[in-house]
């Protein structure tokens, strides 16, 4: 028993020191799990802060390419106007940009973003001026960590509010008092644009509906284009542009290298406009993609050019340069509501066809007595309408169906909207267009008192 009691005893004394390590083994395995835990969990907050950096600094720099397009619009329609005009359009350019920067901030945004404070669900936004976060936040702080500042978020999407007035600008060159013209700017900018987009960016009824339009084919651009014809049709024709006999009497422009400028660099903005829409930066799918569209784009902008390049030669024999700048923009235009899954060859085939579309819309516009001064109608509603229709081409979640009643729905609502404002416009300023002296002479001198080239004879 002794003997038994004695073995019991070494044994334990044998033991104690093996459980002694064993319960300090586990203790430092339970602290490196803990560690390992917050380790984890530090690392996924970090995640979230570089997606929220990442995605806030994709839109920054988006919003700059795009802004930049306000300089693409400004050259192009300097280009395409008449010398005696050229000074207008280059106000009117910077005035509209301002008007618009202004009332997005104070109107327009959260009527196109109202989250959860939808005033009619689904229909009608909040009205409200912009908030931006605090100066300084922390990530627990931010308005939406998972997404992007609220900052950046705001100037990227004021940039296409102020690209749909700019379409405008073009169309109605050279016969349009500026005031009247602004004036439309600021319904245009607070009401219009931001109302129709949130029916779809904003999670409304067209959003639900399953209508698809990735960077505003129809949203931005074929919205310009519908309140460009309802102002031109109102508006008139330039004087001299149309014989009673029915001829079109062309009337060039004052600087085609202008123009080819402007062209380049709304391409360069396009890349801002289609590539930033993704809408995400943050991971590797989200900047494999935000390449995959810089590629389709540049694509669809190289076959409009290429196929109005080609079709002018035939149609007219001889290249048309004014034809085949538009139909580099139709192209883009084309390509912006869907350029995403398609392939560079696909790609290049929407492209294409926005850019003939473009070749044979502007003629049409003329047998019809419609004057659009830089063609802002053939390229943006024409083309934009190709574009939101060839979204069921490549992405399968889109329904033709679908596609047709956003652009009847979205179409309707600008041409009523845009009719009223313009009318009560005339109205109410004694009339839209300038006197036909005034035409004649240049609105430069007569308007605004100074010329472009003053040096020059005007055209």
């Amino acid at each position: 028993m002794k003997l038994k009691n004695s073995v019991l005893l070494a044994a334990g004394a044998m033991l104690l020191p093996l459980m002694a390590k064993a319960q300090e083994a586990s203790e430092t395995v339970a602290e490196a799990l803990e560690e390992g835990v917050a380790s984890a969990a530090a690392l996924g907050a970090l995640n979230v802060e570089m997606v929220f950096i990442f995605n806030s600094l994709l839109f920054l720099l988006g919003g700059i390419l795009v802004f930049w397009m306000a300089a693409g619009f400004a050259m192009l329609e300097a280009g395409f106007v008449r010398s005696k005009n050229v000074t207008m359009q280059l106000t009117k350019n910077v005035a509209l940009f301002s008007l618009a920067a202004f009332l997005y901030y104070l109107i327009g945004f959260n009527l196109m973003y109202p989250g959860d404070g939808w005033i009619i669900e689904g229909w009608l936004g909040a009205f409200g001026p912009t908030v931006l976060e605090a100066v300084g936040i922390t990530a627990d702080e931010a308005a939406d960590v998972e997404y992007a500042s609220v900052g950046s978020d705001f100037f990227f999407q004021l940039m296409f509010c102020a690209t749909t007035a700019s379409i405008v600008s073009g169309a109605l060159a050279e016969r349009i008092k500026l005031n009247a013209f602004l004036v439309f700017v600021i319904v245009l900018t607070a009401l219009i644009y931001p109302i129709q987009a949130s029916w779809t960016w904003g999670e409304g009824f067209l959003d639900a509906a399953g209508f698809s339009d990735f960077a505003g084919s129809t949203i931005v651009h074929s919205v310009g284009g519908w309140a460009a014809l309802v102002g031109a049709l109102i508006l008139g024709p330039r004087i001299g542009k149309y014989a009673k006999d029915g001829k079109v009497n062309p009337i060039p422009g004052s600087n085609l290298a202008l123009a080819t400028l402007g062209t380049f660099i709304l391409w360069m903005g396009w890349f801002g406009f289609n590539g930033a829409s993704q809408l995400a930066m943050g991971t590797i799918g989200d900047v494999a993609d935000v390449s995959r569209i810089f590629a389709n784009t540049n694509a669809a902008a190289a076959a409009g050019a290429i196929a109005a390049l080609v079709l002018t030669q035939v149609m007219f024999k001889k290249a048309d340069l004014t034809l085949m700048l538009n139909g580099a923009l139709g192209g883009l235009v084309a390509i912006t509501a869907e350029p995403l899954t398609p392939g560079l060859g696909m790609a290049s085939l929407i492209g294409a066809v926005g850019g003939v579309i473009v070749v044979f819309a502007v003629p049409l516009l003329d047998k019809l007595k419609i004057d659009d001064v830089v063609g802002a109608i053939p390229v943006h509603l024409f083309a934009g309408i190709w574009g939101t229709l060839a979204v069921v081409l490549t992405n399968s979640d889109a329904s033709l169906g679908t596609q047709i009643y956003g652009i009847i729905v979205i179409g309707a609502f600008v041409v009523v909207t845009s009719a009223v404002a313009w009318l009560v416009i005339k109205a109410a300023m004694g009339g839209i267009r300038v006197e036909a002296e005034a035409e004649v002479t240049g609105l430069d001198k007569t308007e605004l008192g100074m010329e472009a080239y003053p040096d020059f004879t005007r055209g």
